[in-house]
């Protein structure tokens, strides 16, 4: 996991290295604003259209192997676009087919590496491994931002390409060397299900092959569709994606948002603006680092911690300086990272351990979903209401939807308390056996309790 963790903290430098040079670079190659969405959505849309087959292939091929082709299919189009612009040969065409490359590789990328650093851990410390992972990218992330300016100013910016297609091959090189735990009386996972298989080495961290998948599986379209239908009929699920997606959409975007309120209203420098995003990072790191002592965090505790980050930022959208907007951001970012890290624990963990590539897969085609829609939606509240407005209003809508989501949620589980204690009631108070003619007397309770297990268990099984 160490080996796991150093690799992934080097890939996202840089990874983040890249994306800071990416943007300007379109705009200078093309200068056209409108080409450069168009970028960033071709790179967007294979996400969004073949989300679930990605997830489906994950299940079904062995995870290190697919991470590791993943990693080094990137690290691939890195090298040939660094090599595009040093020479000075990438142009309109072949940058759309790139972003388009990078997209598509990126939906097995992303949930086979996530989930192969779970394996690497005892089921217990997932969420903290889930942690680690959140403290990584966001460190990932200062670092990379840091070093390309350096590296942009001293060789250009074909240089924040070449890192990045190091960075994967640095990934893809560790691979084969992670063992995957194998505690618990022989049980190992395996890649082609992301399960527990019995092994005859017994406990102990052991590098055993993963088996693959049958033929048949691979590349099916069945896969995906019963990973759809799946995630639509857990509604823990759903309730998480609802969440997100509402957060996604009315805040979190504070590179717009809070950019635009610190330079606007309170008449703020670009420097304060800086000073902005570092504490977001900063508390973005502490609250992934709080989020790892979280052992089974639950639906629930996301919406409560994504409602009070919600409230938070409408408070922030009131302030009348930057200093007192630092000192609201802070704890913002903290409960909202410990929200979205145990988000992602209970999407990695509640899934049954074949089906969880697959969940991962429709994730990303949500994700894409209100990622795209997310900002320009956005955009017209802020037109509308300015920044202030846009904060506030968002974290008003934030918290009342997970607030109606509680209540329904709260009674429909009240009613079926109730339902249930009503059946049970009825099955076994109203049993009676004739002792003698004209005279009934109870059955004993034990025969009652008999009688009554298995009509409790079908009553409790919607619950469950």
């Amino acid at each position: 996991m160490r080996w796991w963790s150093a690799a992934n903290l080097v890939s996202n430098v840089g990874t983040w290295m890249q994306l800071t040079v990416q943007n300007l670079l379109v705009l200078h190659i093309t200068g056209s604003a409108a080409t450069t969405g168009l970028s960033l959505a071709v790179q967007a849309a294979p996400g969004l259209l073949m989300g679930l087959f990605g997830g489906a292939v994950v299940d079904a091929w062995p995870r290190r192997l697919t991470a590791a082709v993943s990693q080094a299919v990137l690290g691939l189009v890195a090298f040939v676009t660094a090599a595009l612009v040093a020479f000075d040969l990438l142009n309109v065409v072949s940058l759309m087919a790139l972003a388009a490359v990078t997209g598509l590789v990126a939906t097995v990328d992303a949930p086979a590496c996530a989930l192969l650093g779970n394996d690497l851990v005892p089921p217990s410390d997932v969420p903290s491994a889930i942690a680690l992972g959140s403290v990584v990218s966001s460190a990932g992330r200062l670092i990379g931002v840091a070093c390309a300016g350096v590296a942009v100013g001293a060789l250009g910016t074909a240089a924040a390409y070449a890192a990045n297609g190091l960075s994967f091959l640095c990934v893809t090189a560790v691979i084969p060397f992670l063992r995957p735990y194998a505690g618990g009386g022989g049980l190992r996972p395996y890649a082609g299900g992301g399960g527990l298989r019995p092994y005859a080495g017994g406990g102990g961290a052991t590098a055993a092959p993963d088996p693959p998948a049958p033929r048949r599986e691979r590349f099916s379209g069945a896969g995906a569709r019963d990973g759809l239908a799946f995630f639509a009929g857990r509604p823990r699920l759903v309730a998480l994606t609802v969440i997100t997606a509402v957060s996604a959409v009315f805040g979190r975007n504070y590179g717009l948002t809070l950019a635009v309120l610190v330079t606007g209203p309170l008449a703020g420098s670009s420097q304060d603006f800086g000073a902005v995003a570092t504490v977001l990072a900063v508390g973005g790191i502490a609250g992934a680092v709080l989020a790892g002592r979280m052992r089974r965090p639950s639906v629930r505790t996301v919406g409560a911690l994504a409602a009070a980050g919600a409230l938070l930022q409408a408070v922030a959208g009131l302030s009348p300086g930057v200093v007192p907007l630092l000192v609201l951001v802070a704890p913002m970012a903290v409960v909202e990272s410990v929200s979205d890290t145990a988000g992602a624990t209970v999407l990695q963990t509640d899934p049954p351990p074949g089906m969880r590539g697959r969940v991962l897969g429709v994730w990303r085609t949500a994700q894409t979903a209100w990622g795209l829609a997310g900002p320009p939606l956005l955009g017209l509240l802020m037109e509308w209401a300015g920044p202030r407005g846009a904060l506030v209003a968002g974290g008003l809508i934030i918290a009342a939807v997970i607030g109606a989501g509680t209540l329904v949620h709260a009674r429909r589980a009240a009613s079926r308390r109730a339902a249930f204690r009503r059946a049970a009631f009825r099955r076994t108070a109203c049993r009676r056996v004739p002792a003698s003619p004209g005279n009934v007397v109870p059955v004993e309770t034990a025969a009652v309790d008999r009688a009554a297990k298995p009509v409790l268990s079908e009553d409790l099984s919607p619950i469950g």
